[in-house]
This record gives C-alpha cells, sequence and structure tokens, in this order.
C-alpha cells in the first residue's frame, strides 16, 4: 500500500513502521505523504484506539535526507508543506499515541517521537537535536515540545550544543516513559499499547485535546473547559460503563465511545 512505511492494526492499535532501513528511516517527501495519509487512516478508523510508530531496522529515524533538499527555499517550503501538517496532524489525533524508539532518533526524528504521547525506549536508543550540527535551527516541532518536556534551560543545551543523548540519560530527563532491554522492546510496547486501546478512548481524547491548551491559557479558562470536558466524557457510553462497573464492583469494559 505504501513505498515507505508498514502499516497494520491489530487488537485495537495502529502501528506505522518507518520502512528506509538503509537511510535509516531518513525522511523523504514522499515519505511525509504516506505518513500523513497513514494518520488520516488511524483518524478515521474506529477500530483503532491506539497507534505505534516506530522504524525498521537498527534506526527510528534519522531526520531528514539530506540528498532531498536543496537551497533555503525549498527547506521552507519543505516544512510547511510536509513536516507541519504531519507534526500537526499526529498532536491533533485524539487517541493515544506511542513512540517505539528502537535505535537512533535524531532531527526530525527525535521531533516525531517527541510529538508522540508515550515513548518506549530501548536501551540502545539515543536521541539528539542535530539540526545545529549542519548550522540548522530545530524544527518540526522540536521548539515546542523540548521546552516543555526538560524545562528551558535544559532544552537551550541540547539544542544548542547537539549532543548524543543515551536512553537512560532521556529517561532521566523526561524525554521517555521508560527503557527497557532491547530483546524486550516489541513485547513491552505492544502490551502497553494494548493497554491504552482498552481505555476510554474519548476521554483519553479530550485529555490531550485541553492539557495542550493549559500552557497558554489562565486557571479560570481551563475550569471552564474542565466542565466542559467532562460534560462531553460523562455522556459518552464508556463513562456510563465505568459508573456502572465501579457500583457493580466488576472491571469495565471500554468500548471506545
Amino acid at each position: 500500500m505504501y513505498e515507505t512505511l508498514l502499516y497494520s492494526k491489530e487488537n485495537g492499535v495502529g502501528r506505522i513502521v518507518l520502512n528506509r532501513p538503509d537511510k535509516l528511516n531518513a525522511f523523504t517527501a514522499g515519505m511525509l505523504k504516506e505518513m500523513t495519509d497513514a494518520l488520516k487512516q488511524v483518524e478515521r478508523d474506529k477500530e483503532v484506539r491506539a497507534l505505534v510508530i516506530t522504524g525498521s531496522g537498527r534506526a527510528f529515524c534519522s531526520g531528514q535526507d539530506l540528498g532531498n533538499v536543496q537551497g533555503e527555499l525549498n527547506l521552507k517550503e519543505t516544512l510547511r508543506e510536509g513536516y507541519n501538517p504531519l507534526i500537526q496532524r499526529l498532536v491533533g489525533l485524539e487517541k493515544p499515541t506511542v513512540a517505539m524508539v528502537n535505535g537512533a532518533a535524531a532531527g526530525a526524528g527525535m521531533s516525531l517521537a517527541l510529538a508522540c504521547d508515550f515513548r518506549i525506549a530501548s536501551e540502545n536508543a539515543s536521541f539528539i537535536q542535530a539540526f545545529i550540527n549542519i548550522g540548522l535551527v530545530p524544527d518540526s516541532g522540536s521548539l515546542y515540545f523540548l521546552p516543555r518536556l526538560v524545562g528551558y534551560a535544559k532544552a537551550l543545551e541540547l539544542a544548542v550544543f547537539g549532543e548524543k543523548i543515551k536512553a537512560e540519560e532521556a529517561l532521566r530527563l523526561g524525554l521517555v516513559t521508560k527503557v527497557v532491554p532491547a530483546r524486550a522492546l516489541e513485547e513491552t510496547t505492544k502490551a502497553f499499547a494494548e493497554r491504552l486501546a482498552a481505555m476510554p478512548t474519548k476521554a483519553i481524547g479530550l485529555i490531550k485535546r485541553y492539557m495542550q491548551k493549559s500552557f497558554e491559557n489562565d486557571l479560570a479558562q481551563m475550569l471552564e473547559w474542565e466542565a466542559f470536558a467532562q460534560h462531553v466524557a460523562g455522556r459518552t457510553e464508556d463513562a456510563k460503563e465505568g459508573i456502572t462497573a465501579f457500583l457493580e464492583k466488576r472491571k469495565p469494559i471500554y468500548r471506545g465511545f
């Protein structure tokens, strides 16, 4: 179906695999378009209630394939037409997303991982804000995500020095959710994503939507949005099931609506 990706779904979990292992899964214009299309599929498919993104081979994603970019104008248009719509669609997806970081996540590859809600990293994984090493600035959301995850001072340090961050350091900084042995990465991520897929999907989507707004709005506005979100969540079948299961002292069975 795709030339640069593999897409599948199982047990409520969609899976996008960046599939250019010979190029360390570096982005091309074609891959960006295919990823955006795959995200549209995930968004529309009610059977998919969580998403895992990973890379084939020994890397997660090494960022932009520089052999496909030439000149200042091209860089700007590549971001506006390729990366920016992709990142916005991923962040706006009202289903939980998990980056399974199997190896190096560099440049825009690191941005992609940071744009996901959770990151499960192999002990062999690494992260690097590689932009400065070729005279460029972080893009694809890194200037947005980094300070929110690690604070301004550390984010500036990571962006300016462009040094490799090993998995355990990434965990200490709060860049990843957990680090596991390479041999356990697949199994751990699968269980993690399936747990998310079995949860009340609408409530997770509402949590994501309004938590993202919390950095730019005051308490009064957030209290109002919480009231609205609670109204929406409270009208879902999953909320009815959750309350009923609580009263009946049993485990709820959520269906995602």
